[in-house]
């Protein structure tokens, strides 16, 4: 699901709402969020999962072309742990 198909399903669901404040909320949200682990910090949606930064140390790395050795820089990697009801409802069986 996109970020517009995301948009369009809110304000479907919600009539009472104009389509431009349903994408003004939902990008909210999301640079919130953004803004959140810009800043080093956690984000946890109870039911959902938490956002957090991992960080990854500089390393050498190889070019998979030629083989040649190349420097990796430090870098922040956004990671996400799903939470506990959001794993339930992946696994449960329909049937």
């Amino acid at each position: 699901m996109t970020k517009s198909e995301l948009i369009q399903r809110l304000a479907e669901r919600n009539p009472h709402l104009y389509q431009r404040d349903v994408e003004k909320i939902v990008t909210t949200v999301f640079d919130e969020i953004t803004e959140a682990l810009a800043r080093g910090d956690r984000v946890e949606l109870r039911g959902f999962g938490a956002f957090s930064v991992k960080r990854r140390d500089a390393r050498t790395g190889r070019n998979p072309r030629t083989g040649e050795s190349v420097s990796v820089e430090e870098k922040a990697i956004p990671f996400f742990k799903t939470g506990k009801q959001l794993r339930e409802r992946l696994n449960t069986d329909d049937e």
